[in-house]
C-alpha cells in the first residue's frame, strides 16, 4: 500500500493534502496523527501518516461488476491472485461485443482497469482481464506463431518482423522463445505500435 508522511497545521489540512496527493476519495484513506509542539511549545503542527487503505483485488471485482451492469451484460466474474498478478477470468452471453475486434474493446477495459488499481499500490502488480478464454487461445495462437517464426529465422539466418503487438503479447513471444539457442527476440517502435523482432543468435 501507498503511504505518505504530511506535516501540516492541522489534521484537516493533511487530509486535503493526502487527497490531492493520491487523487482518491478520502474514504480510501487511512490517518495515523501526531501532534508536533515547537522548541518553544508554541506553535502546534501535525505529523500525519497517511496509507492508501484498499483491496486492490475487490475493488477490480467491483469496478468490473459495475462497468458489466451499466451496460446492463450479465457477467460471471473469476477472480485469482498472487504476489504479481491479478487475473479477472469474465464470461457472458456477449463475449465477442465485450472482446472486439482483435481483442481491442478487451484491450480497453484491461487498461482501465489496469490504470485504476495501479493508483493504490507501489509495486504496480501486472493486472489481466480475459474474457471468455479469448486471452488463453490468443496465448497458443502466439505460441505457435513464435515458434514457427524461430525455426525460419534459425534456418535462414534472416530476422523477421512480427505485426504490432500489446506488452502482454509481446512477453508471450519473449518468454516462449527465451531458452531457445539458436534465435534472440527483442522489442523495438513505438506504442501503439511496438513490434517484435526475431533475429538469428550471432556465434
Amino acid at each position: 500500500m501507498k503511504t505518505l508522511n504530511i506535516e501540516a497545521k492541522t489534521l484537516e489540512e493533511a487530509k486535503k493534502e493526502a487527497v490531492k496527493t493520491f487523487r482518491v476519495n478520502e474514504q480510501f484513506i487511512t490517518f495515523k496523527v501526531h501532534e508536533k509542539k515547537s522548541l518553544l511549545g508554541l506553535k502546534k503542527s501535525v505529523e500525519v501518516e497517511a496509507t492508501l487503505d484498499v483491496d486492490v483485488v475487490e475493488l477490480g471485482h467491483t469496478l468490473l461488476k459495475s462497468l458489466f451492469e451499466n451496460m446492463d451484460v450479465d457477467a460471471s466474474i473469476n477472480v485469482e491472485s498472487n504476489e504479481e498478478e491479478i487475473f479477472y477470468d469474465i464470461n457472458t452471453e456477449e463475449n465477442p461485443v465485450l472482446i472486439g475486434k482483435n481483442g481491442k474493446t478487451l484491450e480497453s477495459i484491461q487498461f482501465y482497469l489496469r490504470n485504476v488499481l495501479n493508483i493504490f499500490t507501489d509495486n504496480h502488480k501486472l493486472v489481466v482481464v480475459d474474457i471468455g478464454g479469448y486471452r488463453a487461445n490468443r496465448k497458443k495462437q502466439l505460441e505457435i506463431l513464435a515458434t514457427k517464426t524461430a525455426k525460419e529465422v534459425a534456418r535462414t539466418k534472416v530476422e523477421v518482423k512480427l505485426s504490432p503487438m500489446n506488452a502482454y503479447e509481446r512477453r508471450i513471444i519473449h518468454t516462449k522463445l527465451s531458452e531457445w539457442r539458436d534465435v534472440v527476440t527483442k522489442s523495438e517502435g513505438e506504442a501503439p505500435k511496438r513490434y517484435l523482432v526475431i533475429r538469428p543468435k550471432k556465434r
